[in-house]
């Protein structure tokens, strides 16, 4: 299987369930060149996924990984403040905290899941080195952990969803090579409402952001791998 197909199929789920107008409007079929002139690639694990034809991350030996931008769904605040039972209301203070907190825990995932796999993430350009441009969008997490004073706690049945948009390119030519986008849900797939706090969001977020990070690898791996003669 070609890196462009590990590619799609993983990433491609996540751009079709919230992709906006940057790959296709409401209804619409995608166009199968996109603006960048990257090719639509069909049958993937993704939701979306366009790239480059013939493309190869079979050159790539390392991982340059730029900070994960992170906005949360629209109205997501205001949603919180005036519906969710939350102790307090959403503050601009609280949304850039866990902003921060979500890139940093993207940034951590990710370089633990690809150095375990043998491909280390570096700081430097390289003809080696594959760069990897990400942002979560649509962050919405269900019962977000605030700064309120006193004792207080919120019961959900998930701990909310968030999507996945990156993209790929050769770090040394600035070549971009492939675009995608994946909607994930928190899995727990639990009828029992449980405790929502920075250690159960946490590890929520982790178990996405981990399967993302393994579709990544699986795709770097799948590259190397010689077809039986």
């Amino acid at each position: 299987m070609t890196f462009l197909k590990i590619l799609t199929l993983s990433f491609l789920t996540l751009i079709l369930m919230s992709a906006g107008p940057a790959f296709a409007k409401k209804n619409q079929p995608l166009p199968q060149i996109n603006e960048d002139g990257l090719h639509l690639v069909p049958d993937s694990k993704l939701a979306i996924v366009y790239a480059e034809p013939g493309a190869d991350l079979v050159p790539y030996t390392k991982v340059k990984l730029l900070d994960a931008f992170v906005s949360f769904k629209k109205n997501w605040a205001r949603n919180q403040s005036s519906g969710s039972g939350l102790p307090g209301r959403v503050s601009n203070k609280d949304m850039e905290r866990i902003k921060t907190r979500m890139s940093e825990e993207f940034r951590t995932v990710f370089t633990k899941v690809l150095e375990e796999g043998g491909y280390p993430v570096v700081d430097e350009t390289g003809d080696d080195v594959l760069l990897i441009r990400p942002a979560i969008v649509d962050l919405n997490p269900n019962a977000p952990d605030l700064s309120t004073a006193g004792m207080s706690r919120t019961y959900t049945d998930t701990a909310g969803d968030m999507t996945l948009y990156i993209e790929l390119y050769d770090s040394q030519t600035s070549d971009l090579m492939a675009k995608a986008m994946d909607k994930r849900f928190d899995g727990r797939n639990s009828s029992f409402y449980t405790w929502a706090n920075r250690a159960t969001n946490t590890a929520a977020a982790d178990r996405i952001l981990k399967g993302w990070a393994n579709i990544l690898l699986d795709a770097l791996n799948e590259a190397k791998q010689v077809p039986p003669k």
